[in-house]
C-alpha cells in the first residue's frame, strides 16, 4: 500500500511564528513544547505531521518499545541500559519520527503507563505497561483540543515534557523511563480555555489566525489546489528546501551544547521579567532557552540581543494573562524600551 503523502513543511504559507516555535522545540525539546491557539482551517495540525515528515530518520535500538537512542547511552531505559552494561551488543534501526496522537478521553494511566504490583510481589520482578508517553519518546506528542484535555492529564505531561523522564510509581514500585518529544497542543480558544497555572508551564505560545492578506490568500489557495491535483509533483518542487531546513536542524542540534550567553543580557532578560511584572522564574529561563535556541538555528555561538528579542515574542505574551480567558497582552514598546536600555548599559 502506497504511503499517503504529507504536505510540505516549507509549502506551508505565513504562520512564522507557529513554524519557528515548531522548529525550535525540535531542536531542543527542554524548551517544554508549544501551545497554537487559533480557530479553524489554519494549518495547526498540517504543521505538526509536516514537520515530522520533514526531519531525517534516527536509529533506535532494535525492539525498544521506548525508541532508545543508541548513541547516548545516558537515556537508555533500564533494560536496554541491562543490556548495554552487558555485552553491549545493542542494534539499532533507522525509524521515521512520527507523530503521536493523545485524545481527549485519554486517562492518567493510559498516558503514563501502569505497573502490574500483583506480578513485582509474586515474581520479585517490575512489569510496566507502556503508556503513551513511551510511544512519544524522541518523537512529536500531538494534543488536539488540549483544553479539553483533564487537567491533571496536562501537568503529567508538562512534568514529562520538561524532566524528559516519565516516573511510575505504585505501592511503592517505581519505573522511570525516557519520555524527550516534542509537545504539541493545539486549541480553539472558542471551545474553553487553559488554566494560567498549566497555560504558564508551555514553554512557548503562539496564535494563529487565517492570512489577511488577499495576495497571501490566493497564494494558500493554488498550493493546496496543486497538492490535491498531483501531491507527488508538489511535494518534488520543494525537496531542496525541506532537504536545507532538515540540515539546518540537525546542525542546530548539535551546536547548541556549544551556544553561550553574556551576563550582560541574562542581566537583561532578568530586569525584563521584573519591569513586566511576570511571576516567578520560568519566564526567564524559558527565554534564555529560546534565546539559546534561536542562536544555533541561525548558525552561531553567541546569543544576540535580536535572539532575546524574538525570543521573547514566544515565550512572554501568554505569561501576561492573569486571569481566564483574558488575553496575554505584551506592550511591545515597554519591551523594546527595557531590551535597548540593557543592551546600551552592556557597551
Amino acid at each position: 500500500m502506497k504511503r499517503a503523502a504529507v504536505y510540505p513543511f516549507t509549502a506551508i504559507v505565513g504562520q512564522d511564528d507557529m513554524k519557528m516555535s515548531l522548529i525550535l522545540n525540535v531542536i531542543n525539546p527542554a524548551l517544554g513544547g508549544v501551545l497554537i491557539k487559533g480557530e479553524k482551517g489554519t494549518a495547526k495540525s498540517t504543521a505538526v505531521r509536516a514537520l515530522a515528515e520533514l526531519l531525517p530518520a534516527m536509529e533506535a535500538v532494535h525492539g525498544c518499545k521506548f525508541h532508545c537512542d543508541l548513541a547516548d547511552p545516558n537515556l537508555l531505559c533500564e533494560d536496554c541500559a541491562s543490556k548495554y552494561t552487558e555485552d553491549n551488543k545493542l542494534v539499532a534501526d533507522t525509524v521515521k519520527m512520527r507523530v503521536v496522537e493523545l485524545p481527549v478521553s485519554a486517562t492518567e494511566d493510559r498516558v503514563v503507563g501502569t505497573l502490574d504490583i500483583e506480578h513485582a510481589i509474586k515474581h520479585g520482578e517490575k512489569k510496566f505497561e507502556a503508556g503513551i508517553l513511551a510511544q512519544a519518546n524522541r518523537n512529536i506528542l500531538y494534543v488536539d483540543e488540549i483544553n479539553l484535555l483533564d487537567d491533571h492529564v496536562v501537568d503529567v505531561l508538562l512534568d514529562a515534557a520538561a524532566m524528559g523522564i516519565n516516573t511510575v510509581e505504585r505501592e511503592g514500585v517505581s519505573y522511570s523511563h525516557p519520555a524527550r518529544f516534542v509537545l504539541v497542543g493545539t486549541m480553539n480558544p472558542e471551545e474553553g480555555d487553559i488554566r494560567p497555572q498549566l497555560l504558564d508551564r508551555f514553554g512557548l505560545s503562539v496564535v494563529v489566525t487565517g492570512e489577511h492578506d488577499p495576495a497571501q490568500r490566493v497564494e494558500v489557495i493554488k498550493r493546496r489546489l496543486a497538492y490535491e491535483q498531483d501531491a507527488d509533483t508538489f511535494i518534488a518542487g520543494y525537496q531542496h528546501d525541506q532537504e536545507e531546513l532538515a540540515a539546518k536542524i540537525t546542525q542546530a542540534s548539535s551546536l547548541l551544547p556549544q551556544v553561550d550567553i553574556n551576563d550582560e543580557l541574562l542581566e537583561t532578560v532578568a530586569k525584563l521579567a521584573v519591569e513586566l511584572g511576570v511571576d516567578g522564574h520560568r519566564a526567564d529561563i524559558t527565554v534564555i532557552k529560546t534565546a539559546l535556541t534561536l542562536a544555533a538555528f541561525n548558525g552561531r555561538k553567541e546569543v544576540e540581543l535580536e535572539d532575546v528579542k524574538n525570543a521573547a515574542k514566544l515565550v512572554l505574551p501568554h505569561r501576561m494573562r492573569r486571569r481566564p480567558f483574558e488575553e496575554g497582552q505584551l506592550d511591545w514598546d515597554k519591551v523594546e524600551s527595557i531590551l535597548s536600555s540593557g543592551a546600551k548599559g552592556a557597551l
